[in-house]
Order: C-alpha cells, then structure tokens, then sequence
C-alpha cells in the first residue's frame, strides 16, 4: 500500500548543460527585445539630435530645452551659438541644449 513512489536522482551527463541553455533563454530574450524597444531607438534619436545641431545655420529658428524661441545669429565655436531672442537681445546658447529646429535658413558664418 505504497502511494508514494520513491524519488530517483537525475543522472549526471550531457544533458545538464542543455538544461542550463534552455534555463538562460528567456534571459536572452528579454535582453534582445529590450534592445530593439528601449536602446536602439534611444541610440537613433540621439545620432538625429547630433546631425540636428551640427547642421544648424544662420537664420534658422530654434527652440531651446528652456522653450526659448529665437534665431541662430552666428556659430561662436563648436559648441555654442548665438541666438537673437527679441530684437537686439542676443544670448549664447549651449549647441546640445537645442531641442529642435523649426525653419532653415542660410549658412552660418564664422566670423561676424
């Protein structure tokens, strides 16, 4: 009258590494959809934001992470511009803090 069977050990041998890959699938699989959800396009928009701001010109409207609105006057050095906010108000603005770029305009000149 014995409803319970004996336990028997697994063997060792092959098919214990087979049994570690199929453990370890699912953690891949999450790492791969998070790539293609979450990294990749981060990494996309951030390639655009920099073509963005290395082809800004004189004369395009921009908007900056503050929501100031104003045209670039001149490129000061590679890493700062000159934007005119109201007429004859002229700030220098970090190139990275631009959030976009509304209209174009011509080239900027380097010295002015």
């Amino acid at each position: 009258m014995f409803f319970i069977t004996p336990a028997f050990a697994q063997t060792p041998g092959g098919a214990a590494g087979a049994d570690i890959v199929m453990q370890m699938a699912p953690f891949g699989l999450i790492l791969l959809i998070m790539y293609f959800l979450i990294l990749r396009p981060q990494q996309q928009r951030a390639k655009a934001h920099q073509e963005m701001v290395s082809n800004l010109r004189r004369g395009d409207t921009v908007v900056t992470n503050g929501g100031l609105i104003g045209k670039v006057t001149k490129a000061v050095d590679d890493a700062e511009i000159e934007i005119e906010i109201a007429p004859n108000v002229r700030v220098r603005q970090s190139r990275s803090a631009i959030a976009e770029v509304r209209a174009k305009g011509e080239p900027v000149k380097d010295s002015a």
